[in-house]
């Protein structure tokens, strides 16, 4: 059988519609937690330009988790309030960093980063992880992902459980 490779469109509106429906039909009927955000970070790896981590984080007890994710080995553990997606938890907001060496108590997993978005995850209203993504891109980041990155994890909300859970599987 032919494979043919998968293409994905230049302008950001349009892919992020495709990135939309195609994570959506990734994840309906699915209820396994981690092949979801692991199948959903590998195809923010293949479909987003200039990035060189894409992951997730859940929520542990006061801290951020590592989940499935994309790119070199990561921190294990974030406490919330630091770094850009300890932040981004505990304030619940979308943060984007144009230079994470300017982002005071930025956490350097990669040093080949330069900038990052970051995006809270709900269940029941509350954050229960953080979609992260790093570019070596300064300024990789703008209004557009920012839209974009939100309706797809608002595709995930509700499906995510704390790390501490232990139905999380």
């Amino acid at each position: 059988m032919k494979e043919f490779p998968n293409v994905y469109p230049k302008e950001k509106k349009a892919l992020y519609r495709l990135l939309k429906v195609r994570v959506q039909g990734m994840i309906d009927g699915v209820p396994y937690i981690t092949a979801n955000l692991a199948n959903v970070s590998a195809l923010l790896n293949e479909a987003l330009d200039d990035i060189n981590w894409v992951g997730f984080y859940l929520m542990g007890e006061e801290r951020l988790i590592l989940g499935p994710f994309q790119g070199r080995a990561a921190c294990v553990e974030i406490p919330l309030g630091k770094g850009v997606c300890g932040t981004a938890a505990a304030k619940d907001e979308i943060v984007v960093v144009e230079n994470v060496h300017e982002f005071p108590g930025h956490i350097a997993c990669d040093s080949a980063s330069n900038s990052e978005i970051v995006v809270p995850l709900h269940r029941d209203g509350r954050v229960v992880g953080v979609l992260d993504i790093d570019s070596p891109v300064f300024g990789r980041f703008d209004k557009e992902d920012k839209e974009g990155l939100l309706q797809v994890a608002e595709l995930l909300d509700g499906i995510i459980l704390p790390c501490y859970d232990k139905r999380n599987t």
